[in-house]
């Protein structure tokens, strides 16, 4: 259930809705920091734009995978709890099912009670797990986001980006971008490079969601600045 996509337990709420936006190299004259020299292509009157999928950054860095690795692992136990009591549930209402013919009306109330209490410390291990994992993701997201925001500003300094955009998100304003405005790969390399953290020995599978693999709007994650 921590595979890589629509698996049934856990969610990877890292669907980022804020856009970066890097301007510090091309500034208003205004609002320019004292000593910070204007960019080539500022100074050329070119305005750069770059996009990013910071969701995907994450996950792709050498620490990404080993981090998410390591929530697969730890959780894993209690997902197999989760798996083990959903099929219990699940074969109760089979069993209820195919003998409700036979019996009788106390026989048939006990089995409902027992379904339902089966069905409710479902639901309440499933809330408490789905709610643990969130959180350690959360502070994983974080983390790795907070630096990955420094490694972007410089990135961009570096190559004269007035502007960088994320588009991890789906309601994203970006209606289209050319391929060789996605700095994603540069990002995620520059990152590694800062890091280290090395290359994992296999690659890393995603922990994913209870009904998909991205939360609804008002559980997505953001990264916070150090």
């Amino acid at each position: 259930m921590f595979g890589k996509s629509k698996l049934h337990i856990f969610a990877l709420s890292l669907a980022l809705s804020i856009i970066f936006s890097i301007v510090s190299l091309a500034q208003a004259p205004g609002g320019a920091n004292p000593g910070t020299a204007p960019s080539a292509g500022a100074a050329n009157g070119v305005t750069k734009i770059g996009i990013v999928n910071i969701q995907d950054a994450i996950i792709a860095t050498n620490e990404g995978k080993k981090e998410f690795d390591a929530l697969q692992q730890r959780f894993a136990p209690k997902q197999n709890d989760l798996k083990n009591l959903n099929d219990e549930v699940e074969n109760l209402k089979k069993d209820l099912q195919a003998k409700q013919d036979k019996l009788n009306e106390e026989e048939r109330t006990k089995q409902l009670k027992n379904l339902e209490v089966k069905q409710k410390t479902l639901q309440r291990n499933y809330e408490d797990a789905q709610n643990e994992f969130q959180q350690a993701e959360q502070e994983v997201v974080n983390r790795i986001g907070g630096k990955m925001l420094s490694v972007l500003e410089k990135y961009a300094k570096n190559n004269n980006y007035s502007v960088i955009l994320d588009v991890s998100n789906p309601q994203t304003p970006v209606l289209w971008a050319s391929q060789g405005t996605n700095i994603t790969k540069e990002l995620v390399d520059a990152y590694n490079s800062e890091s280290p953290v090395a290359a994992p020995a296999a690659p890393a599978t995603r922990p994913a969601g209870a009904a998909a693999s991205r939360p609804p709007a008002g559980g997505a994650t953001t990264p916070k600045k150090p």
